[in-house]
């Protein structure tokens, strides 16, 4: 089975959208009729309700929109090692095909923020987390030097 066959088959929801992360692919679902992307993937463009949708690989940069520092996390980020002594950044990225998406931000000092950040080139990545059968992969985006 092709890669084009495998995406076309998949439908457009969250599950689908992590399978690709798992897989290392940032996805998206575009109309075919407006040229519209979303990310993560929608069955329906909210503007015009069409439904003529189609998978697309992003190619993962884009510029840092807004950020902050996070102190006190989500019990996954508390598990990865992220706590008030060791803080994250949490993100939105406009991607070079023009959705937002929020992850973390990697490569940046949480403890010493700085609003020259915004607008700064990132890249996606992804930082796997979990043990056998709960292991996935989360999206995240680092800084571009």
């Amino acid at each position: 089975m092709t890669d084009k066959a495998t995406t076309a088959e998949r439908p457009f929801t969250l599950a689908s959208f992590q399978a690709y992360m798992n897989e290392g692919r940032l996805m998206g679902s575009r109309n075919k009729a407006t040229g519209e992307v979303f990310a993560p993937p929608r069955p329906i463009d909210p503007a015009t309700h069409g439904d003529d949708m189609e998978w697309v690989e992003l190619s993962g940069r884009g510029t840092l929109a807004a950020f902050t520092s996070v102190y006190i996390g989500t019990s996954a980020m508390i598990a990865a090692g992220y706590d008030r002594k060791k803080p994250y950044v949490a993100g939105v990225v406009e991607l070079a095909e023009g959705p937002r998406i929020s992850a973390q931000i990697l490569g940046l000092d949480a403890a010493r923020p700085d609003m020259a950040w915004i607008g700064r080139p990132l890249r996606a990545t992804f930082v796997e987390r979990g043990e056998g059968e709960k292991r996935r992969a989360y999206l995240a985006f680092e800084a571009i030097v």
